[in-house]
């Protein structure tokens, strides 16, 4: 009987200098994303909220998200991941940028705006950077690279909303999220520069899917 394979070790993935260029990307926006809570205290904030109503924040976002998820997913295979998963992030910087505006007039004018693009974030970025992830990374170790990549961009978003909320004790909520959009914005610069090329060879559209050779172990 054939024992079975052995996979690599998971921080084998960053001797790929492509994964480590995904892996910084991802870890430089995740550093500039200060956390749906404190967008949902923010619109409180804003929109003087009833208490009661602040649990239905995140039920918007995820209603948006699961309208959406499935086309980004499809709009990511025909133009390539890198593009929808860096608009992904400038939808977000449209959260920062309408939680500054001088929105006047009802609620919805501004809660609407808001909870739409945080869903267009999410359904642009996670499950677009895991494929974009993914064929850079060699079968047999493929989840545990992946696993790396999202502890990265989970430590960093940690690290963001940490220094977010600091940054709003100091300096209160106007100022903390003016620095936000700012970090936002350069870490989009950062992330454009670093990300590579879709490694999935993307055709254009009504052109044929060239194969992707798997990589294997020697």
């Amino acid at each position: 009987m054939r024992p079975a394979p052995r996979g690599r070790k998971p921080f084998e993935a960053l001797r790929d200098p492509a994964f480590r260029r995904i892996l910084a990307a991802a870890s430089l926006l995740g550093a500039a994303t200060i956390g749906d809570a404190f967008v949902y205290l923010l619109l409180q904030d804003r929109l003087d909220l009833p208490v009661s109503w602040f649990p239905l924040l995140p039920l918007g976002a995820a209603a948006c998200y699961l309208l959406l998820a499935i086309p980004a997913g499809r709009i990511a295979d025909r133009v390539g991941r890198r593009l929808p998963f860096l608009y992904g992030h400038l939808a977000l910087l449209g959260v920062y940028a309408t939680l500054l505006a001088p929105v006047g007039g009802p609620a919805l004018l501004l809660l609407v705006p808001v909870l739409v693009l945080l869903g267009v974030f999410y359904a642009t970025t996670d499950g677009v950077l895991m494929a974009l992830a993914g064929p850079v990374l060699p079968t047999d170790g493929r989840a545990g690279g992946l696993a790396v990549l999202q502890t990265g961009q989970a430590l960093a978003r940690l690290l963001a909303a940490a220094g977010f909320g600091a940054a709003w004790t100091l300096w209160g909520p106007g100022p903390a999220l003016w620095a936000a959009l700012s970090a936002l914005l350069a870490a989009l610069a950062g992330g454009w520069a670093l990300l590579p090329r879709d490694p999935s060879g993307t055709p254009a559209p009504g052109q044929p899917q060239a194969q992707i050779p798997e990589r294997r172990t020697a």
